[in-house]
């Protein structure tokens, strides 16, 4: 097989591009020269893994087919999972898919392209700390749906316990650890409404973050509302306190042990291993090493979204005064710009044109969920000065219209107020939180 473009990777940035891509080659063209490729053969927007994970949103009407995505946007879509990729030979090798059993259903596939994308994401980094293998990961939607088979298990042992308590500790203080700490409590009050008294059990979570403050990467006013919020929730925050060790029943850290039934690891980002094995130039958290262009090492090679280093030179000087080194951070927003900058770039290829102006990042700042109409972030260059403080119901509305704005980009506005409706009224009937 072989296509112009092909895009490995449909998370936020790889989906949005081959959509933008599909739509502008037409419907004749787009689905002969952009293939897409995922390991998954449905999409879900990665920062509501931790709704998965707590059952207050339903992959099964939250995940979108990349098939159907592919014929409504014009691209191809090819279901596998990256075993090999060679920018010498422009050409790369998909693993087989295999059946319960290890039967073989698809074999191994090979395909050439013109231009390559790599938008792969990351993964967490476990720091090297000792048992950190035994706690649950919120990487991919498999992850996080795993979580919530063993979380509603957990439930169910806790309300027949002569104890009446379950405890779960999250290993990171950053938006993934307080949002799905928030939206575990939201599932818990969920579920003690369906439960009978004598069934009714205490939840205990808590949040072991190693440094100071919650929430690093974002104001210290975001934190500390986030803080107070939590606490009010009755979530334990533990700052500067580093793991030591992970065990079954128990978190050690360097502030003595917290036990817990269901452990979570949230902390810290690195990109696949694997990515260095891709002759390209990776830094040390195993990303791909990205120009002001996105281009990587191999020449007709991108690389966006969280598997990319790419330069930040406007950030200024970090807490040290550092001003070298400074990369755009992993976040959703991030992919969706650099989604559009690409797009544009390969279109001009195609053209044989090339664009001269360099990707520039915008931080448009930072929304943090904190349950059901509850929310703090700060808008950066908004209205009262560069950072706009929200909370509540109004960051709350902001950060749900990140998502729908992602649904706009690959769905169209007329679909994504169809689907908004459609999920209301699902929820209105079959009730927010997911027990099967």
């Amino acid at each position: 097989m072989h296509y112009d473009i092909v895009i490995v990777g449909g998370g936020a940035g790889g989906l949005e591009l081959a959509a933008r891509l599909g739509r502008k080659l037409g419907r004749k063209a787009g689905k002969e020269r952009v293939l897409l490729i995922d390991r998954s053969s449905f999409h879900i927007w990665k920062p509501t893994l931790h709704e998965v994970a707590a059952g207050t949103l339903d992959t099964h009407q939250e995940g979108l087919s990349y098939s159907i995505l592919g014929r409504a946007n014009h691209f191809s879509f090819l279901l596998g999972d990256l075993d090999s990729f060679d920018p010498v030979a422009k050409r790369l090798n998909l693993k087989p898919i295999l059946a319960e059993g290890g039967k073989v259903l698809v074999p191994e596939r090979g395909v050439t392209f013109s231009w390559g994308v790599l938008a792969i994401g990351s993964g967490s980094n476990l720091f090297g700390t000792p048992g950190a293998d035994q706690a649950h990961l919120l990487e991919r939607t498999e992850d996080a749906e795993i979580f919530h088979t063993r979380l509603l298990a957990a439930f169910m042992k806790a309300s027949f316990s002569t104890e009446k308590t379950m405890s779960v500790a999250i290993v990171g203080g950053g938006a993934t650890g307080v949002e799905l700490s928030a939206e575990l409590i939201e599932a818990h009050r969920e579920l003690l409404g369906s439960l009978g008294s004598e069934q009714r059990f205490r939840l205990d979570i808590a949040i072991v973050e190693a440094a100071p403050r919650i929430l690093g990467g974002l104001p210290e006013k975001i934190s500390d509302q986030a803080t107070v919020a939590l606490e009010r929730k009755g979530v334990r925050v533990h700052t500067g306190a580093k793991v030591v060790a992970v065990h079954a029943d128990r978190l050690e850290t360097s502030g003595g042990d917290i036990p817990a039934d269901l452990i979570v690891w949230a902390a810290g980002v690195k990109a696949a291993p694997t990515n260095a094995g891709y002759g390209l130039v990776t830094n040390k958290t195993n990303q791909f090493v990205v120009n002001e262009r996105l281009e990587t090492s191999a020449p007709d090679v991108w690389a966006l979204g969280d598997c990319a280093a790419c330069p930040w030179p406007d950030r200024g000087p970090d807490r040290e005064g550092k001003t070298e080194g400074r990369i755009i951070p992993a976040r959703a927003q991030a992919a969706h710009q650099q989604a559009s900058y690409l797009a544009r770039a390969l279109i001009a290829r195609l053209g044989q044109r090339r664009v001269e102006a360099p990707f520039v990042y915008h931080d448009f700042g930072s929304l943090v969920s904190l349950g059901e109409n509850k929310g703090v972030g700060a808008l950066m260059g908004g209205l009262g000065g560069p950072n706009f403080f929200v909370e509540g119901l109004i960051a709350k509305w902001a950060y749900i219209s990140l998502h729908l704005d992602h649904h706009r980009a690959i769905m169209g506005t007329p679909k994504t107020i169809v689907l908004a409706m459609a999920r209301l009224l699902q929820q209105r009937v079959a009730g927010r939180l997911k027990l099967h």
